[in-house]
């Protein structure tokens, strides 16, 4: 009977878990979770500072989700493999041994090394359930925060806690919000909507260094504030699998079948560097869906089945006070563009072939066009045109339809 490790409690693990039920319902399943707590869905906890949900609805999988699939918690952290004798060593002191072993372990906070942090009391990331209920805990209606960065995960924790505390100041040396994803023009509106919020942005500016509840930017400016949150990015945990001579480089290395160059181990989620299907090389594709569907790819291939992952593709959704975006691909090739004055919508096509898209605003039915870059379709075997001016299924073959209409599989 087969052994399986899985390190990390997340989406990715919970893949992996089915996956490998798909293929073996008899072997023991062991998942080590540093977190110390059952899954839940990471991109709500903004929602939770907003009072919309809960810790309980926020749980990806019921807490029988375990008991139902023969898996045993361990709650504690995994602090080296050792990939001869196949024993992951937890903080404890204990060796769970391994015969199958996946890495799952996301990715953490990176935290710039400011002069003066230390004397900042209230400070805290916004990545877990715990970082948001610390920040509930600190923050009243006269709070000042400033955020120090303004990604995705800055501007979900200034959203989560608008109209909760007296003042938001949201900072980043970049010049626009979101510009790892959005360019200017796009960047303009989503900082738009955000500003008719309440949200006050520094950009094209940042924290030098701190000094008790005051920040000293580059520019000069001195900004006060009661409560500070750090979103100035992430990376990749690899630690585990770079100590035992595993290839990483921002993420574990990863071929189509989640395999590391360590046998008999595995990686996926946001931990792991797999294969952009439009470019061929390696990228971190930090994404809830991609995270499930490579779990499940390494969790069959742990289990003996052979099934590759070869669909992975970067992708971002966001919205904000229910303004939404949604990018997908690579911006290459030629760009055929429809705007309005709070909308906009931006197709790439390379080779006779969706490579991308930006969509702002209107994102109704935005999930054909991610089919069509995943799918590799070629746009002259389909309406092309009618699928840029609004995206529908009948544009597709009737053998299509039926295979996403109806289950047909062939």
């Amino acid at each position: 009977m087969n052994r399986y490790v899985i390190i990390g409690g997340g989406v990715a693990a919970v893949g992996c878990i089915e996956g490998i039920r798909k293929a073996d319902t008899e072997g023991s399943i062991t998942l080590i979770s540093g977190e110390k707590k059952t899954v839940y869905c990471r991109p709500l906890i903004s929602y939770y500072l907003q009072g919309k949900t809960d810790f309980e609805k926020m749980k990806y999988r019921s807490d029988e989700f375990y008991e139902k699939n023969n898996c045993k918690l361990v709650y504690d952290t995994a602090v080296s493999i050792d990939k001869d004798a196949k024993t992951v060593t937890v903080s404890s002191g204990e060796k769970i041994p391994y015969d199958k072993l996946c890495v799952a372990t996301g990715s953490s906070p990176f935290v710039p090394p400011f002069t003066g942090l230390d004397n900042v009391s209230a400070k805290f990331s916004f990545m877990t359930e715990d970082d948001a209920a610390e920040i509930e805990k600190a923050v009243d209606e006269n709070s000042r925060v400033l955020i120090v960065g303004a990604g995705l995960i800055g501007l979900k924790c200034a959203e989560g806690l608008c109209g909760r505390v007296k003042s938001i100041t949201v900072c980043d040396l970049a010049e626009r919000v979101l510009s790892s994803i959005l360019d200017e023009p796009c960047a303009k509106l989503m900082q738009n909507v955000l500003e008719e919020n309440g949200i006050s942005f520094m950009l094209g500016d940042s924290a030098e260094k701190f000094d008790a509840n005051k920040a000293y930017m580059k520019s000069g400016a001195v900004v006060d504030f009661d409560v500070l949150i750090l979103a100035v990015g992430v990376r990749a945990n690899v630690s585990l699998v770079k100590e035992i001579g595993g290839e990483t480089e921002r993420g574990i290395i990863i071929d189509e079948k989640m395999k590391t160059s360590v046998e008999d181990i595995y990686a996926v989620g946001d931990c792991s560097q797999g294969v952009n299907a439009l470019t061929g090389q390696k990228n971190v594709l930090a994404l809830l869906p991609n995270a499930v569907m490579q779990g499940e790819t390494a969790g069959q291939n742990m289990a003996g089945a052979d099934t590759v992952f070869d669909k992975g593709v970067p992708m971002n959704a966001i919205g904000f006070f229910g303004y939404h975006a949604l990018t997908a691909g690579i911006y290459e090739g030629e760009m055929t563009e429809e705007k309005t004055d709070d909308s906009v919508k931006r197709l790439f096509v390379k080779d006779n072939r969706l490579v991308g898209f930006m969509l702002l605003g209107d994102i109704e039915r935005a999930g054909i066009y991610t089919s069509l870059i995943r799918e590799k379709t070629p746009l002259d075997t389909i309406d092309a045109e009618a699928i840029k001016i609004s995206p529908s299924l009948l544009p597709f073959s009737l053998k299509y339809r039926k295979i996403k209409l109806g289950g047909s599989k062939s």
